[in-house]
C-alpha cells in the first residue's frame, strides 16, 4: 500500500526535477519563435500559479501546526521560529509579505477542508472564520486560482456588516473566481471593490471618511542636506494631484502632436525642439514644477499660504442621482465611489459640466468638423470610455490621445464622437503603424482586429469601456446596457476583460 506523505513528496521532487531539466540560457530563447516564447510566458504563469498554491496549502498546513495554544510545542517555535510565517519566509526564501500571504490564504484553505470536523482533544466543531470565502479557498485547492488572485478578492471583498451579509459575500466570491482567468490580480482588486460597492451603497461615506482620516504628509531630512517627502493621499486629494502631476511631465512623456497649419506647426516644432533639449528626467521636471508651484501659491496672497489652485477633476454622477441626492458618483480615474455629500460640496467649489448620453450610453454631442477633437469632445470620451480602451491597459483618460476610428487622412474620416475613441501613447502609436483597426458596430460597441502577422485568423475582440461612470449611468436605469457578443479569447496575447 502506497504511504500518501511518501507519495507527495516524490511528486514534489519530480516537479523540481522536471523544471531543472528546462535550461534557463539566453541562447536558448534567443531563437524562439514570438508564438513560441508567448506560450511559454503563458505556461510560466501557469506554473507559477500551481506553485503559488501548492505553497499556500502547506504555509496553512504549517500554520495549523503552529497554533498559539501549542505554545513551544507548535511547529514554528519548536523548530526555532517565533511565528509560521518566519518558518515559511526563511525555509522558503521568500519575502515577508508573500509568507504571510501564504499563511493567511493557507489558512483560508486548510480551515475551509475541515469545516464540521470535531477536534479530537477539545470537542469543538471546526468552523471557518471567514465562510464566505468558501468559493475561494475551493477554487485554490482544485488549482483553479493563484495565491495573488485568492488574496485580492479576499481583500477586495472585505467582511460582513449589516447591509452585507456572508451569504452575499458568498455569492460575489463565486462570481469573482469565475471571472479571475481574465483579470490580473491589480484588476481583480478592484473588481472586487467594485462588486462590494453595489452590494454596500450606504457603506461607501463610510469607507470614504476612513480613507480620508489615513491622510497625512511626512517631511524627513536625509543625510546629504537633502529631504524626503511622504505623502499618504485620500483619493480626492491624489486626484487633484495626479491631474497637476500629469499637467507637468505629460510634455516630457511626450506623444502624437496633430498639426494643421503652418504657423502652429512652427511654434509646436520649437516647443518640441526645446523639450527635445530638455536633460531633466519625468521626476526631476515634476520636482521642480511641484516646487515652483508652492513658490507661486506661497506668494499669491501674504495672509493666505496657499490660493485656491487651477487643477481640474472631473467627478461624474447620474442626473437623477444628483437631483434626489442618492446613491453615488465617481472621480474620473478613481476605482472607489465617492458619496452624493462630497459631489455635492465639489460641485459647490467649482463649476458643472454635464454630459449627455443616449439610451445605449452615447454622448450626444457629436462635435466639428475639424482636426482635433474638442475640449467638451474629450470630457464626453474620458467619461464614456474610462481611460485607454485597448484591451489589457490600464491608463486613465488624462494619459491618452483621441484616436479617430476613421482614419482622418487615410479614410476621410470626421471628428466626431461616434468616431472617437481614447487610446494611450503606446496604443496609439500601435494603431496607426503596426496595422491594427478598430471599427464600431450598429450598437454602439468598438472591436479590435490584429494584423494578421499577430492573428492569421484576424478575430475581432470587443474593447469595453474603463469607465465606472458608466457602469452606474447603465445600472440605475438611465439607459439600457446595449447586448453583449460572446466571442472567444483572443490568440495574441491580451486578456478579454
Amino acid at each position: 500500500m502506497t504511504n500518501p506523505s511518501l507519495d507527495l513528496l516524490q511528486r514534489h521532487r519530480a516537479a523540481v526535477a522536471a523544471l531543472e531539466q528546462v535550461p534557463t540560457d539566453v541562447d536558448a530563447h534567443r531563437s524562439l519563435d514570438d508564438s513560441v516564447l508567448l506560450e511559454i510566458n503563458r505556461l510560466i504563469g501557469r506554473e507559477n500559479q500551481l506553485i503559488g498554491a501548492l505553497g499556500a496549502v502547506a504555509a496553512g498546513e504549517v500554520a495549523h501546526r503552529s497554533e498559539p495554544e501549542l505554545g513551544s510545542q507548535g511547529l514554528a517555535q519548536r523548530t526555532g521560529y517565533r511565528t509560521p510565517e518566519e518558518l515559511v519566509k526563511v525555509t522558503t526564501g521568500s519575502t515577508g509579505r508573500d509568507a504571510s500571504t501564504s499563511v493567511r490564504i493557507g489558512r483560508l484553505a486548510h480551515e475551509a477542508a475541515t469545516a464540521g470536523d470535531v477536534d479530537a482533544a477539545t470537542g469543538e466543531v471546526a468552523t471557518p472564520t471567514q465562510p464566505w470565502l468558501a468559493p475561494v479557498a475551493a477554487a485554490l485547492s482544485a488549482q483553479a486560482l493563484s495565491l495573488e488572485a485568492a488574496d485580492a478578492i479576499r481583500r477586495g471583498l472585505g467582511n460582513p456588516n449589516s447591509a452585507v451579509s456572508a451569504e452575499m459575500l458568498s455569492r460575489a466570491a463565486a462570481q469573482l473566481c469565475r471571472e479571475a482567468d481574465s483579470l490580473d490580480p491589480d484588476r481583480l482588486t478592484r473588481r472586487a471593490r467594485q462588486l462590494r460597492d453595489e452590494m454596500d451603497a450606504a457603506g461607501i461615506a463610510i469607507r470614504e471618511e476612513e480613507r480620508r482620516e489615513v491622510r497625512g504628509l511626512r517631511l524627513s531630512e536625509l543625510p546629504d542636506g537633502g529631504g524626503l517627502l511622504t505623502w499618504r493621499m485620500d483619493p480626492e486629494t491624489f486626484a487633484i494631484v495626479k491631474e497637476t502631476y500629469d499637467r507637468a511631465t505629460s510634455p516630457k512623456r511626450g506623444g502624437p502632436r496633430f498639426v494643421s497649419s503652418d504657423a502652429i506647426k512652427s511654434a509646436t516644432d520649437s516647443r518640441a525642439e526645446r523639450i527635445f533639449a530638455d536633460v531633466r528626467t519625468v521626476q526631476q521636471l515634476a520636482s521642480d514644477d511641484f516646487l515652483q508651484l508652492i513658490r507661486l501659491g506661497a506668494s499669491t496672497n501674504p495672509d493666505f499660504l496657499l490660493g485656491s489652485g487651477a487643477p481640474v477633476i472631473r467627478v461624474t454622477v447620474t442626473r437623477s442621482a444628483f437631483g434626489n441626492s442618492s446613491g453615488h458618483g465617481r472621480i474620473e480615474g478613481q476605482a472607489d465611489p465617492i458619496s452624493m455629500s462630497t459631489i455635492e460640496r465639489l460641485a459647490c467649489e467649482g463649476g458643472q459640466t454635464p454630459v449627455i448620453f443616449d439610451e445605449t450610453g452615447r454622448p450626444l454631442d457629436v462635435g466639428r468638423e475639424q482636426r482635433l477633437f474638442t475640449r467638451r469632445q474629450r470630457t464626453a470620451l474620458a467619461v464614456r470610455d474610462g481611460g485607454c480602451m485597448w484591451l489589457g491597459c490600464d491608463r486613465p483618460p488624462s494619459w491618452c490621445e483621441a484616436h479617430h476610428v476613421v482614419f482622418w487622412k487615410r479614410d476621410g474620416g470626421k471628428t466626431n464622437i461616434d468616431d472617437g475613441i481614447l487610446l494611450c501613447k503606446h496604443h496609439h502609436l500601435l494603431a496607426h503603424n503596426n496595422g491594427w483597426e478598430i471599427a464600431r458596430d450598429e450598437l454602439g460597441q468598438y472591436w479590435l482586429t490584429p494584423p494578421v502577422n499577430v492573428d492569421p485568423d484576424q478575430v475581432a475582440v470587443l474593447m469595453r469601456s474603463k469607465s465606472a461612470a458608466m457602469r452606474d449611468l447603465l445600472q440605475a436605469g438611465a439607459a439600457e446596457r446595449a447586448p453583449q457578443l460572446q466571442i472567444r479569447g483572443p490568440k495574441w496575447g491580451y486578456a478579454n476583460a
